[in-house]
Parts: C-alpha cells; structure tokens; sequence
C-alpha cells in the first residue's frame, strides 16, 4: 500500500507522527553515524544514489534523513510504511519539516561522530540542531564524485562495524519499532535466521517469528508470543477456549492500550499464551466493543 505524502500537511499523517515517535527510541551502532539524503526510489537501497552511498558506507551506521517521516536507519528501510511512501524530493523544506527532522537527527546521532553528505533542506535539518558534524557533500551534489570522494575518504577515518554485530543489531532495532521500548529484547543473543526473502527467525531450534520482507516486520510464531508476554506487551487478555481463529470483543478482559491494527499481538488466557496473530481493532476498541472481530490468528494452540 502506498503512502501518499503529496503536501506539508503530510507531516501529520497518523503514519508519519507514529512513525517519529517510535523514531525517538532507536539508537545507532558504533561510534559513527553517516547522514545520507533518502530517494525518490524505494527501498532506498534500490536507488542509484543509494547503491552508490553503499559502496562507501555500508560496514558504518546510516541514516537517511526524509521527510515527513524525519529520518531511517538504515536497517528499518524495509519497514512499512518507510518502504512504500510517495513524496517529491524537492530539497526545499518548510520551518516544521526542518524542526521535526532536525531534533531526531540530533537525539539520534547524540554522542556521536556524524559524517554527513547532505545539501538543500536535509543540510537545513542538520545544521538547525546539530552543533558538530562534518558535511562531504560538494557543491550541493551528493552523488558526485567529489562528494562521493570526499565521502570516502572521510570514512576511512572512522572504526567500521563488524558484520555479525550489523545484523544483530538489525533485527533487534525491528523488533523495538514493532513491539516497543524493550522489544529489542525479543532477539535473543543466540539467534538465527533463514531464508532468502522471507527470513525465519530461530532460537534453540524454536522459530520466533519470520521477518516477512513485503512489509519489514515480524509474523509471531507461539514461541516468539512466549517472549513477548515475558516483556509485557502486545497482550490480549480472554476469558474464553479458543475454538477457532477468531478472537471476537465480547470475550476480551483486557488488551495492551498501545495496540493498532495490524499489530502483531499475544492471546492469553490464565497467564498462558494460547494464540498469536493481527490486531483488526486497538487495544482500546477491544476492551470497549461490545462486538465485531479483534483479533485474527495465526496460530493458535489446539
């Protein structure tokens, strides 16, 4: 599904406020952070500009600076709705675009060191609110070879990042932006994965979850939902035996307020989780209906 960010006023798309917010909660990897302009391309990565960026900074934390959604770490480009939004990339911002990405670059990058190739109104963002970076970028281009140059040359003064380390990373960082502040911890230190586009998510022989790659986000298997209850969130409470796939309102005692639709969500009864599946309704609606469908399951225990 595309995600039309046609105005200014797409700033506050539901999508794009929610997606700043769980922005707030990432943190990078390393000690170095590389600021790159998004594409009109999505994924980013399937860009020309981008693979050319990648080239050069691929064993280094990026981060692309975007608007209306402010900005994305590189491994959460796969992510919806990061990976499907539609904008024209201008480089011209207005004041609240460049204040609202400004201020998660710089909570992002705090501590940092920051390398950046920017120009327009992504250098705008930047320099409103970041004291001490450097900019490669050379007359206004990021993509020429001067700045791409300049770039890497840049680069090889900083500590790269071991690969293992990226892709551990990545997956944790998916997992906070679905499930929340702690649900980094879903990724257990063990884990591994398999697969070639959608990647099975594995812990002691156990399949968590799969990382389905058409929206960047995890499916729960039961024991992905056993850690997920063990982190308190994404819960729904019934009082009933499961029957069916179906998890219909009238049955539900409590659900976690942070629920939206579509989430991925734990069914529990007696403190036992015995089923996992997608949100239709949020937390709220499921303790307020009266009727209509809540939850539709994946698996369930039978």
């Amino acid at each position: 599904m595309k995600v039309i960010c046609s105005s200014e006023e797409s700033l506050y798309r539901p999508e794009a406020v929610r997606w700043r917010q769980r922005m707030e909660m990432m943190e990078p990897l390393g000690d170095s952070v590389v600021l790159l302009p998004c594409s009109m391309k999505k994924p980013y990565s399937n860009s020309k500009s981008h693979q050319k960026f990648r080239k050069i900074a691929r064993s280094y934390q990026e981060l692309i600076v975007t608007s209306p959604f402010g900005i994305c770490p590189r491994e959460l480009e796969n992510t919806f709705p990061i990976q499907s939004y539609d904008v024209s990339t201008t480089g011209s911002w207005s004041q609240d675009e460049i204040e609202e990405t400004g201020k998660l670059i710089a909570k992002y990058c705090e501590g940092k060191n920051i390398v950046a190739n920017l120009s327009g109104g992504y250098l705008e963002s930047c320099e409103s609110y970041v004291d001490d970076f450097i900019n490669v970028c050379k007359d206004g281009r990021p993509t020429s070879p001067d700045s791409l140059y300049n770039l890497r040359m840049e680069l090889k003064k900083h500590q790269k990042i071991n690969r293992k380390e990226k892709t551990l990373h990545e997956l944790r960082s998916i997992a906070k932006f679905q499930f929340g502040e702690n649900g980094d911890k879903f990724i257990p230190d063990n884990v591994k994965t398999k697969g070639m586009y959608h990647k099975r998510i594995l812990s002691d022989g156990k399949q968590l979850a799969l990382l389905n790659k058409d929206h960047g986000l995890y499916r729960l298997n039961l024991s992905g939902g056993e850690i997920l209850k063990e982190l308190n969130t994404h819960i729904v409470e019934i009082d009933f035996d499961l029957t069916t796939n179906t998890v219909f309102a009238p049955g539900i005692i409590k659900a976690d307020p942070k629920i939206v639709p579509n989430d991925e969500v734990i069914v529990v009864k007696d403190d036992a989780v015995v089923g996992v599946g997608k949100a239709i309704m949020t937390g709220h609606e499921m303790e307020e209906c009266r009727n209509g469908i809540s939850v539709k399951l994946k698996h369930r225990v039978k």
